[in-house]
This record gives structure tokens, sequence and C-alpha cells, in this order.
């Protein structure tokens, strides 16, 4: 058969008919259709065919080339070149803390230019305060008490690709996150300093980015938090990643840093923090952008924003970075020690499962604590394979509230905000 499409675009559109067109069933996968997949899959058995959901397209058929970009690990996935954006393939973050060259990258503009003297870069704060400041980053160094965590950094759209039908936006599916160390000083700290208001209730944050299309009168995002966020202990302004001076394209000389929330509001090369009265109106905070339903729409509906509310913290979500995706396991091998990080948000991580049958049944990982509140947390498990074959490996993770992730991504939304579906790798056992 000769698609004009591609496997993966064909799902997207319509997993049932894309099913029928490519494997010719109905229901269970069996006969001449299971013996096509797995010819697809390399001539390799599937022994757990049978708990094969219909319309599901194997994670082996609908992974993508990996593209090589310049300057950070070769193994990122290019996105956009403008505004540039890579992600991170999930067995590229398999360390306790994010290595600087595998943290993805999210701009929405342009990348402005590095300052002769990193510390002479000024910051505003300025609005609903008793005090308005211009600090220099060498002030904030030199007159707040230091601080550092391993914190999770994570794009409102990581997931976005898991979502039917396709939302707007850049394609991510797990590699928008990172927990690297980060060091600075507290927000709290510093709007302390400026003598906040009673009027004060939220943040609005403006960076020296340049808009994208060269007018310089336009902002290209300016988005807030509500003042409690603002004010937790891990919220910071930070100068530091990894033991070294913040890099350029991760926003030095000084970016915030809001761990759990989505990280657009973690502006970088920040340059102004306004202190309103009310929640921010600024690019990125109103109709559906950075926003999210407060009930269910019908997916794919042209929706205006009414009734969204804006995205904060992070749904629960788990990744598997061993076994690789992908991975070719020699003939006789049985049981493989599988691995991956956690996280929930502002929330920490109760349980996280496996399984190798298409969810018909789960296994209980081990689970780490986290090592300070906000970083990920690392789970483990022993899976036993019966025999040779093509396997996936499904990790799901449930959150401190109880809530797990779906098979599927949920709450539908135009931009594709909080896709959260288990993560999938693929996984062949050559026949003896």
């Amino acid at each position: 058969m000769r698609h004009e499409r591609g496997v993966r675009e064909l799902y997207a559109a319509d997993p049932e008919r894309a099913d029928a067109l490519a494997w010719g069933r109905r229901g269970i996968l069996k006969g001449t259709a299971l013996a096509a997949m797995s010819a697809a899959l390399g001539g390799v058995a599937i022994p757990f065919a049978r708990f094969m959901p219909e319309g599901y397209l194997p994670v082996a058929l609908a992974n993508e080339a990996k593209a090589v970009f310049p300057g950070k690990h070769p193994g990122l996935v290019l996105l956009s070149d403008k505004p540039l954006v890579a992600e991170t393939p999930a067995h590229l973050l398999d360390d306790p803390v994010t290595p600087t060259d595998r943290l993805f990258i999210r701009n929405n503009g342009g990348v402005p230019e590095m300052p002769g003297d990193p510390n002479a870069w000024k910051i505003k704060i300025d609005g609903e305060v008793n005090n308005p400041l211009e600090l220099t980053v060498g002030e904030l160094r030199s007159r707040f008490p230091r601080v550092e965590g391993v914190f999770m950094l994570e794009c409102g759209g990581n997931g976005r690709s898991q979502f039917v039908p396709q939302a707007r936006g850049n394609p991510w599916t797990t590699g928008g996150a990172g927990c690297p160390r980060w060091a600075g000083v507290r927000l709290k700290d510093v709007l302390q300093a400026a003598g906040l208001k009673s009027s004060a209730v939220y943040t609005a944050h403006y960076g020296a980015d340049p808009h994208l299309s060269g007018d310089p009168t336009k902002i290209t995002l300016s988005r807030g938090v509500r003042l409690e966020k603002a004010m937790d202990e891990n919220s910071i302004l930070a100068f530091e990643m990894n033991g070294e001076p913040l890099p350029l394209i991760h926003g030095g000389p000084v970016r915030l840093v809001f761990p759990g929330w989505a990280a657009s509001a973690s502006h970088k090369w920040l340059t102004r923090i306004w202190i309103r009265d009310k929640e921010h109106d600024g690019p990125g905070m109103t109709g559906t952008s950075y926003r999210v339903p407060t009930a269910p729409i019908v997916p794919g509906s042209d929706s205006k924003g009414e009734g969204f509310r804006v995205l904060e913290s992070m749904p629960v979500r788990s990744i598997v970075t061993s076994p690789a995706d992908g991975t070719r396991l020699p003939a006789g091998t049985r049981e493989i020690a599988a691995r991956g990080h956690a996280w929930a948000g502002d929330l920490e991580v109760a349980e996280v499962w496996t399984s190798i049958d298409f969810g018909a049944s789960w296994q209980k990982a081990d689970l780490d604590r986290p090592v300070n509140r906000h970083a990920w947390q690392r789970w483990r498990q022993t899976v036993k394979l019966p025999t040779h074959g093509y396997y996936e490996l499904w990790v799901r993770a449930v959150d401190a509230n109880g809530v797990s992730q779906p098979f599927m991504a949920g709450n539908w939304n135009p931009q594709g905000y909080g896709g959260n579906a288990y993560h999938r790798v693929a996984l062949l056992v050559a026949a003896a």
C-alpha cells in the first residue's frame, strides 16, 4: 500500500481509519493484519498483541528522525528555528541533575546580546511597592542571601503532540522538561526589600528578548504569577545553572525560575518585574494563550478562551530514561532494569507503575523521594519479558492527591497545554 501521508500523520488525523488503511483490521489484531504489523516492526512477534487497543500506532512506527542542533547535545530535536525551540529525547534525561547541554530550549522571540559585564545587567521592581528598586545582578549577589536547588523546569506545551485532534504549536513529545541545579536569590527577599503594598496580588514579567517582527515597540511575551507563588521559598532570580554562570541561551545573565509551573512564567533575560493589583493581562496571559479550560470543551472546537484559567502548576508526568526508545535486546533477554523520572508540579509523586502488555496489567515501581521540593523523583523497576518479540514499556505516575496520568491527553485545549499521557518506549527482543 502506498501512503500519501506518513504513518504518524495518518494516525494523528484519524486513528481508526488509519488502523483500517494501514493494517486492514477491525477489532482485535490478528491474522494477516498481525503479520503486516509484525513485518513493519522488522519481522518480530508481538507477544501481547491481543491487548493492543484498536486505532493504536506502535511507538516504534511513530518515531521521527532526530535533528542535530548546533551548540547543544547532538541528540536534541529541533522543533523550530524561529523562534528557537528544541526538545530533549527521554534517554538523554537520565542524569539525576540535568546537564546544561541537555536542557530543552524554548524561546518566544529572538535572543538578546549578552552584556560585556553580566553583573551590570539591571532589573527594575515597580508597581504596587513602597520602594521601587533598580538592581544590578552584582547588587543581587551582594545584597541578598544566595540560595540553590534542583528545580524542575517544564514547558507548558510539553506533551502537546499527544492531543487528538492536533493542537496548535510546537509538537512537543516529552522532552520539554529538565531538572538542573539553579542558584540565585529568593524573589521573596527582593520583593520584601521593595516593600509590597496591601494591594499587591500579581507579578508581571518583562525581558530583553526582541520581538520576531523586529519592531522594538512590540513585547514578545509578558507573563506573571499570583503573589503566593512569587513569595514561595523556591521561586528565585537565577544567575547560575549547574555551578556556572547562566548561559545566554537559557536566559543569562538573569532569569526567573518558578519551579513546577509552566516555564513561560520563568522569564529569561529579565529586565522588569511590575507588581500589579490584579491578574496580569500581558501577551501570553489572555484568550487561549497559556490558559486551559475550567470545564471540558469539545476537542477541536474554536474556543476563544471564555471560561479558561491561567496555566499554573503542571500535571503529574513520568518518563522512561532507560532503556531508550527503540532498544534492541539480544536473544534470551528475559528481564531489564528500567528507570526514569516522575514529577507533579507543586506536588510530590506518590506512585509510579509500569506495564508491558498495553496496560492489561501494571507493576508498581520503586520510587525515590525528591532531593528537595520541586525536584523530580527517580523510579526503578525490574521488568520481566516472557519471550522474544516486540514490547512497549509504558509508565504512569500518580501524584500526592491520587491523580494519575491518563492513557490519552485529556482536557483538550486549542494550544495543547498540559498533555501528560503515559510515556511509551519500544523494545525489540531478538529471537533465538
